[in-house]
């Protein structure tokens, strides 16, 4: 039997274009149809593209902050886009509610991390997996800790350490523990994603270590994904096409996005190289493929060295990641008060 790889996704913000900074739009956002919720650009072309590239092979889970109300409108907007998934996970907000839980209504890491330990008690030892999120919550910090968590590189004084920081509740600690007693070590993470849908810089996520990769856009993601061998180069360039026909990308934007990724790192050369001479073979016009090599042979274009993936501080990364969020809580609510 071939083993699955397994792509796990965050919906808000990272598959879908979802405000939720105000009480106002978290209410247009619960009466919306599946039909008027709009897509990232290119989030729906590359699940598509990565099922299709699989060859059937890949399992696809969406774990989100959404309350469980919304699974019929969020599902029907998923198959109207043509996503067929395998797996759904929606937070209980109105239990939270009930339950008098407010801190868990806006809390992720006590919610994602039992839900992604559970959701991989199910999965095959051997099973890689990509994972896909947005700098407007924590998932970087929530997948990082999951990674290492499932191939014991956290010490257990430094999981109560963040399990208290992020008040996780005594249930969700309950799950953790429950779900890492069952399941035995593994190192699956192979990459972590994240759409930098409010544009933080990239080198805020520099502490995790290469294993994530912070996109602007999903030209990049697919860049790297091509990189990992999930993506081919023809499937690339329809992405890029897509970006280009659909979603009001220019050629020059694709071709900044292209240097930008390599500037950073998250593409070598020799990636870069194999896709050039890869697209050429595919059919993709030549002419655009040689702009590419342009800019990949671009001398003002210097590499980082490369970078080991080390286990990050992630105390003192949740004290930093809660400092930012109230920083950026309280310019939110100064710049409400001016409009």
């Amino acid at each position: 039997m071939t083993v699955p790889h397994i792509y796990r996704w965050d919906l808000d913000k990272t598959y879908l274009q979802t405000d939720f900074d105000s009480l106002g739009a978290l209410l247009r956002t619960a009466f919306q149809r599946p039909a008027d919720k709009t897509n990232v650009p290119g989030s729906a072309e590359l699940l598509r593209a990565l099922r299709v590239e699989s060859a059937g092979r890949a399992l696809i889970y969406f774990v989100s902050g959404s309350p469980k109300q919304m699974r019929g409108v969020l599902s029907e907007k998923l198959r109207l886009d043509g996503i067929h998934f395998d797996g759904f996970i929606l937070k209980d907000n109105l239990g939270n509610l009930l339950k008098g839980r407010f801190r868990a209504l806006r809390e992720q890491v006590g919610y994602k991390l039992p839900a992604l330990l559970a959701a991989r008690r199910h999965a095959p030892v051997e099973a890689r997996e990509t994972l896909f999120g947005d700098d407007a919550e924590r998932d970087a910090f929530t997948y990082s800790l999951y990674a290492d968590l499932l191939a014991r590189r956290v010490e257990p004084e430094v999981l109560e350490q963040v399990l208290d920081l992020a008040g996780v509740y005594p249930d969700g600690r309950e799950a953790i523990y429950e779900s890492l007693g069952e399941l035995a070590e593994c190192d699956p993470v192979e990459r972590i994603i994240i759409h930098l849908d409010r544009k933080s810089p990239p080198i805020r996520f520099e502490a995790y270590g290469p294993r994530v990769v912070p996109v602007y856009n999903y030209f990049q993601a697919a860049l790297v994904l091509f990189q990992d061998g999930r993506l081919r180069a023809e499937a690339v360039g329809r992405l890029g096409t897509a970006l280009r026909s659909h979603y009001d990308f220019s050629l020059n934007m694709l071709l900044r996005s292209f240097q930008d990724i390599l500037r950073r790192g998250a593409l070598t050369y020799d990636a870069a190289r194999r896709l050039g001479a890869q697209a050429v073979d595919t059919g993709i016009d030549p002419a655009v493929v040689e702009l590419f090599a342009a800019e990949a042979r671009n001398a003002s274009v210097v590499t980082p060295a490369e970078r080991p993936q080390r286990v990050p501080d992630y105390p003192a990364l949740l004290k930093r990641e809660q400092q930012r969020h109230a920083i950026e809580k309280a310019r939110r609510k100064r710049r409400r008060r001016w409009l």
